[in-house]
């Protein structure tokens, strides 16, 4: 099992990290831009093997794709932050050259890879993945439902005064701030509902909570953060490559499920060797679908700034 991961900053590093202490692929490509920063990254992590007990095969690359050849599975993390006085215009506009351009180079060598989506803003920058090559859908994921869903299981977790183990929950909707769906109502403590626990404004606030959790720790580090997004993509490449049919909210193409088409969004998939196996039609009430539609109308908005 090869695992190609594009982008050695600290997302993609951590990324590479976790998929190495699980000690489940074979090797793991790190390929950057900035000469050997890449390579320097591999080298650290290589030199923790010995103390973590895995064997798997962390190597680093600057710029050079056809050692990503035979990749079964490639993770995105390319692209630049927002910068003071940038239009969000100007930032799609390099983002999207850039992914555009990482998986034609990928796809050049591994055509048979899987693709996991990191780069912001994510569900359009997955959507524009699908849009520029003729892999199948089942072969292009979005990340960030699956950490969204993790910080929000950290957030009802504190609200319980819980151990995380007792305590699931999954967020759907946009991977932004206005766009996430927490689902408080099917969020559960060993099978209790939470609601059992938990006044409702108790809930909201955790929901509110859930949605500016990656601002909160831009926040208090003056940078994205890196441990948690990389932990997330981790869980993600394991349960394609080990086939585990696991359950996450991913960004998906949608073309009819939840009454949306032709976007990426983040909803419950079954993930196994086949990518996607399978999209997971939950029952949403109203309010639940109403802030659905709300969510798919931002990223619409946002996915319209691509100028396909």
């Amino acid at each position: 099992m090869k695992v190609t991961i594009v982008g050695a900053g600290a997302v993609g590093a951590s990324c590479a990290e976790y998929i190495a202490i699980k000690d489940f692929a074979s090797e793991v490509v790190l390929l950057d831009i900035k000469e050997g920063f890449a390579e320097g990254k591999a080298m650290d992590l290589m030199q923790t093997a010995s103390l973590n007990g895995f064997d798997t095969k962390i190597t680093g690359i600057t710029n050079d794709y056809s050692k990503t050849a035979g990749s079964d599975i490639a993770v995105i993390t390319s692209g630049i932050p927002r910068k003071p006085g940038m239009t969000r215009e100007e930032l799609i506009g390099i983002n999207a050259g850039i992914v555009k351009s990482v998986a034609g180079s990928l796809l050049e060598h591994s055509p048979d890879v899987t693709l996991i989506v990191v780069s912001n803003p994510m569900d359009t920058m997955t959507y524009l993945v699908h849009k520029t090559t003729d892999i199948p859908k089942n072969r292009i994921i979005g990340m960030g439902g699956a950490l969204d869903s993790a910080r929000f299981k950290y957030r009802l977790a504190q609200a319980l005064e819980a151990p995380i183990s007792d305590v699931d929950g999954m967020v759907i909707g946009g991977h932004s701030d206005t766009g996430m769906v927490p689902l408080t109502r099917h969020a559960t403590r060993n099978s209790v509902k939470v609601s059992e626990f938990l006044s409702e404004d108790r809930l909201n606030q955790v929901a509110e909570d859930t949605k500016v959790g990656g601002a909160t720790l831009t926040k208090l580090l003056g940078t994205s953060a890196w441990y948690a997004p990389g932990a997330a993509v981790s869980a993600l490449v394991q349960a394609i490559a080990c086939d585990q049919k696991k359950m996450f909210p991913c960004s998906a193409l949608l073309e009819g499920e939840y009454g949306l088409n032709d976007i990426c969004i983040g909803v419950p998939v079954l993930l196994g060797k086949n990518g996607i196996e399978k999209i997971v039609d939950i029952e949403l009430d109203e309010a639940e679908k109403a802030k659905m539609k709300e969510s798919a109308e931002g990223v619409s908005k946002v996915n319209e700034l691509l100028q396909l």
